[in-house]
């Protein structure tokens, strides 16, 4: 059972999803926020495994309610994923730095998001095609020329080729077929990354890729293998 806290604005938004998640097998919703700081709230107490953010809410918005929550230790294990109609990069951007491990907009088929739902639970991130270009686009306009390096130290270069990957959107199976390895030690290279890099989820692998170099618009790091 997935258990689920919807945070937004709109009382219709609220309780439409509501409506969709409690009529779907496998999903409890546990409690609904009107704002950002009722959302901390309940999440504080509820400890759902998802949490449907809002954006453009009152009092906090939605992106300093995901800061607040991924910063605390008694809250960071519910994961974030942001729905909002506000389709901006710096929107798609900023969620990731957040520490949220979504990105989808209102407009999602109702089954895409209840999918979004359970790979977010399950600890993956989702990235919707336009939150990927976005990304891009984000450092193509304000990331440094030489980008830092440190951290990359750690990797072997297969795990700098996987991350590449990871950084380009592919899922497990995609990255699998790629480097033409099992599905088993694919998951196994991109969990290696996380606990490598300590990173939250499969987003901050791919800020991280951006940030030190691996990945730059217009093509990617090659490795020396």
């Amino acid at each position: 059972m997935i258990r689920v806290v919807i945070a937004d604005d709109e009382a219709l938004v609220r309780s439409g999803l509501a409506v969709l998640l409690r009529h779907e097998p496998g999903f409890e919703v546990v409690g609904l926020a009107a704002d950002g700081l009722a959302a901390v709230s309940l999440v504080s107490e509820q400890h759902p495994d998802v949490v449907l953010m809002d954006i453009r809410m009152p009092g906090i918005d939605g992106l300093e309610a995901t800061r607040r929550l991924v910063r605390d230790p008694g809250t960071s294990d519910s994961r974030i994923l942001v729905l909002t109609t506000f389709d901006h990069d710096e929107n798609v951007f900023a969620a990731l730095r957040a520490g949220a491990s979504g990105f989808l907009p209102k407009d999602t088929e109702p089954e895409r998001l209840l999918e979004a739902i359970r790979v977010v639970a399950a600890g993956e991130a989702l990235l919707a095609p336009h939150a990927t270009r976005a990304l891009i686009e984000e450092f193509r306009r304000g990331a440094p020329s030489t980008a830092p390096t440190h951290g990359l130290d750690v990797l072997t270069d297969r795990e700098i080729e996987v991350l590449a990957a990871v950084a380009a959107g592919l899922s497990n199976a995609e990255l699998a077929d790629r480097l033409v390895i099992s599905y088993a030690t694919a998951k196994t290279h991109v969990s290696r990354l996380l606990t490598k890099l300590d990173a939250r989820d499969r987003a901050q692998l791919v800020i991280f890729a951006y940030e030190h170099g691996v990945v730059q618009p217009g093509g990617i790091r090659k490795s020396t293998d």
